[in-house]
């Protein structure tokens, strides 16, 4: 086992969050200290480096109970504000994905598609408070005799609402480019011909999993921002792939862990969760996750002084090869280069455009500085850590 001249436990760390003597910064501001005192220095100082990121997140969704009827009713179909929920779970149960669409949205027959409503929007709806339209059916059954119900719910009226997202907070994230020679409308947003934009989702060195590259503090209990509540990680994602290639400061060079969160929607805050129309693909979720790091010891911290220009992504034809399965990196490019807002490839300059959002991404990572700062947020410590 690795000695550390720092070492510190959670129980010591609430301990002060408790007492109003943490150190907390952000994942920006720690670059600057470790550069300034080093990593020994730094770990013994500062207690707790608060991360954030704001970008669609198409694994979202909501497990609602709707609330029963009298007489009673098995619900085997769905729908909120005409967008159908899976009710294939029990009961007056259902999960609401944020991809789902509007059962009479013309989808791309009429190209590109707009997707005006699905179910981010719901999810937006019921967050700010209004009123949405619940219809459900069934077939009967001797102990649940209704076939249907209609009513409007407000998120208050809803017994129960639980967030819970199978794939979150992508650890680093593939940019986007079309050489064909028309534009292609994709889930990394409207592409033009011939390499005319460059798109990438991904806060670079304010994002959660690349503060922490090898899951040494996030893992299965860990508490978290989610929407603008207290959350939690209740495991590794769908499409979690932590063996990718990595630069020797074990930053993956493509998309590589995922996370499976969930947090309580009733306590959520609209600013945080969007709904989201993406032309030509479908809807999403825009959604704000801020997760804290705690500096156990200067290895830790070294992981959490990573600037954008340690970190790297690949290009990808999103035109041709992307769509046929063929995942060839066109160039690898730093999150510096990207947030530049222009990249050199082939000879020439081409736009990059960001999907997520920076100054959501640090009001997070702020919002929880504050939380931790307040003692209203404590570090809940995983009780295993993501598989590596």
């Amino acid at each position: 086992m690795a000695k550390f001249k720092v070492n510190k436990s959670y129980a010591q760390i609430n301990e002060k969050i408790k007492k109003g003597q943490v150190v907390v910064v952000t994942a920006e501001e720690i670059i600057d200290i470790v550069r300034q005192e080093g990593p020994v220095e730094a770990a013994r100082r500062v207690d707790v480096v608060t991360t954030g990121t704001f970008a669609p997140m198409c694994s979202s969704g909501v497990f609602f109970n709707i609330g029963q009827s009298r007489p009673l009713i098995r619900t085997t179909k769905t729908y909120f504000n005409n967008v159908e929920a899976y009710s294939g779970v029990a009961a007056i149960d259902c999960y609401l994905g944020a991809t789902a669409v509007c059962e009479d949205d013309p989808l791309n027959k009429v190209y590109p598609g707009e997707f005006n409503y699905g179910g981010g929007h719901v999810i937006e709806d019921l967050v700010a408070g209004k009123s949405v339209h619940i219809a459900a059916s069934s077939y009967g059954t001797d102990c649940y005799p209704n076939r249907e119900i209609e009513r409007d719910m407000t998120l208050k009226d809803i017994p129960t609402a639980t967030l819970c997202n199978p794939r979150n907070a992508y650890q680093n994230y593939n940019a986007a480019i079309n050489l064909s020679n028309k534009t292609v409308y994709t889930y990394m947003g409207t592409l033009k011909p011939q390499g005319g934009n460059i798109n990438y989702c991904n806060a670079g060195e304010l994002s959660p999993l690349l503060n922490d590259p090898y899951y040494k503090t996030i893992g299965i209990g860990t508490r978290i921002f989610i929407g603008g509540a207290k959350g939690y990680v209740v495991g590794h994602g769908t499409q979690h792939n932590p063996g990718n290639a990595r630069t020797e400061k074990g930053i993956p060079v493509r998309p590589s862990g995922t996370l499976w969160t969930m947090g309580n929607l009733k306590e959520m805050n609209k600013d945080w969760l969007k709904g989201v129309s993406i032309r030509g693909y479908g809807c999403s979720l825009s959604l704000g996750i801020g997760i804290p790091i705690p500096i156990l010891n200067e290895e830790i911290v070294q992981y959490t002084a990573i600037s954008d220009s340690d970190i790297y992504t690949q290009v990808l034809d999103f035109g041709v090869n992307y769509p046929n399965g063929n995942f060839e990196s066109l160039a690898q490019v730093s999150y510096a280069q990207l947030k530049s807002g222009s990249i050199r490839l082939n000879g020439e300059d081409i736009q990059t455009v960001p999907l997520s959002s920076m100054v959501k991404a640090r009001q997070i990572a702020d919002i929880l500085k504050e939380w931790i700062r307040s003692g209203k947020f404590f570090l809940g410590e995983p009780q295993e850590t993501l598989p590596v």
